[in-house]
């Protein structure tokens, strides 16, 4: 896999002073970053109540089972939205789509105010992130519409990336404004109410541009759906076949998975921590502030990787950079995390946000420089589903493992282990690697 040079990053930064100059690309990134954004706040107000409501003693299972409702028909879905976003105009479905989360999440706040039954504001909570996935396929499938063919690539890098970044903001915003309402239940329904608004908001942005902008055209709209659906099945599985032949690809796509996989028990384990151990009934602190520090923490790291990960590569390789992350998680995770107490688990955060996303970066280098660009879109799909069946499968641990209070050294011990598991994995798959290129192989 060849490594940038300077001059190219040097052209990757003209390319995107560019990109700004597009008028479709500024109104796209426009509804992508208000739709993410407004994600972020629904999010951390979901988190609040299923976590932080007074009326719910929540343990790991609750956050497993609310973890397993919510992400796993999202990544069930995911692969096929494409095919209904080839017979949709993509403006409609950023304005519609955007329109009904705005409505789901009123109705979201509504029962959260009425004190409805759990199946039911899960049920609600489930059709806003459903929605989601079509929000977010329409954004990346209407892109090569708005800017040119050479730019893309810097497209395909700049939005994803503004739009986590909004979501975190977005995250950080929801922990604000819940400080102006009394009652954890009005809180929760402020940041709820707050993210229906920007649903809205984003919804009517996508009117500003032409409801055909986006496409797909009247000429390839795909007219017969069964087909559709039974071909992106099979497309599916030969993704998995052609993965099958690309094993740098196929294990580092592993690896993601087990630091996805750490990553979500540790995340139930800090939730448990804020909601149980380190809340303070005496004073009605009930460790919501710690978590939204966590989080920012956390998010810090991410934008760390994203600075470090170049210079890292540069030094190491890309697998080389993958293994060094995961091998920091395995020695920092027990040394910060075993005291149990806020600021050594905050400092661990930070770590996990770097490690996290320096190996997810890698990964994705490593995917796109690997696998044939006409099944470069299915794999991703895989790479989708695995990114989120790993974490609630980690939730799925944390429940099993984790005490009332989330202290449980036997549960970071574990994902210490795991964590120095796959840096062996991929040191080794580092050297073959180098062996490959050596011998003029394919990866």
């Amino acid at each position: 896999m060849k490594h940038e040079r300077p001059e190219q990053r040097t052209s990757a930064l003209a390319d995107l002073r560019t990109l700004l100059r597009f008028p479709g690309f500024r109104q796209l990134l426009t509804v992508r970053l208000l739709s993410q954004f407004a994600d972020g706040v629904f999010q951390v107000g979901l988190a609040a109540y299923v976590v932080f409501s007074p009326e719910q003693e929540t343990s790991a299972t609750d956050i497993a089972a609310a973890m397993a409702v919510l992400l796993l028909p999202y990544s069930l879905l995911g692969p096929f939205a494409g095919v209904l976003l080839d017979r949709w105009r993509r403006r409609q479905v950023l304005l519609h789509g955007n329109v009904l989360r705005c409505v789901l999440s009123a109705g979201t706040c509504t029962l959260v105010l009425g004190g409805a039954p759990d199946w039911l504001f899960y049920l609600s909570a489930l059709s806003v992130t459903a929605v989601n996935r079509f929000i977010l396929a329409g954004l990346s499938a209407g892109l090569p519409r708005v800017v040119n063919g050479e730019r893309l690539v810097v497209a395909n890098s700049l939005s994803p990336t503004a739009g986590t970044l909004a979501a975190t903001v977005g995250g950080g915003a929801a922990f604000a404004v819940q400080f102006l309402a009394q009652g954890q239940n009005a809180q929760d329904a402020l940041a709820l109410g707050l993210a229906s608004g920007i649903y809205l908001t984003a919804g009517l942005s996508a009117l500003r541009m032409r409801a055909g902008l986006l496409g797909p055209e009247e000429d390839e709209v795909v007219r017969r759906l069964w087909p559709a659906l039974t071909g992106t099945a099979r497309g599916l599985l030969a993704g998995l076949r052609h993965l099958g032949r690309r094993p740098i690809a196929a294990w580092t796509l592993g690896g993601l998975g087990m630091m996805r996989f750490c990553y979500g028990a540790l995340l139930v384990t800090v939730l448990m921590l804020c909601r149980h151990a380190w809340a303070d009934k005496t004073t009605g602190d009930d460790g919501m502030a710690w978590l939204g520090i966590a989080v920012g923490v956390s998010g810090v790291g991410f934008f760390v990787a994203a600075v470090v990960s170049p210079w890292a590569v540069a030094k190491l390789r890309e697998l080389g950079w993958f293994a060094t992350c995961a091998a920091l998680a395995a020695l920092l995770v027990p040394a910060l995390g075993l005291s149990f107490r806020p600021v050594p688990v905050v400092t661990a955060a930070f770590v996990l946000g770097l490690v996290s996303q320096g190996s997810k970066i890698v990964t994705d280098t490593v995917v796109q420089a690997s696998v044939d660009d006409a099944f470069r879109g299915r794999v991703f799909s895989l790479y989708d589903m695995l990114f989120n069946i790993a974490f609630v499968g980690a939730a799925g641990l944390a429940a099993l493992m984790l005490p009332s209070d989330g202290r449980s050294a036997a549960l970071l011990l574990t994902v210490s282990v795991l964590y120095a598991a796959t840096a062996v994995g991929v040191h080794r798959l580092n050297r073959a690697a180098v062996s490959r290129e050596t011998n003029g192989a394919p990866a």
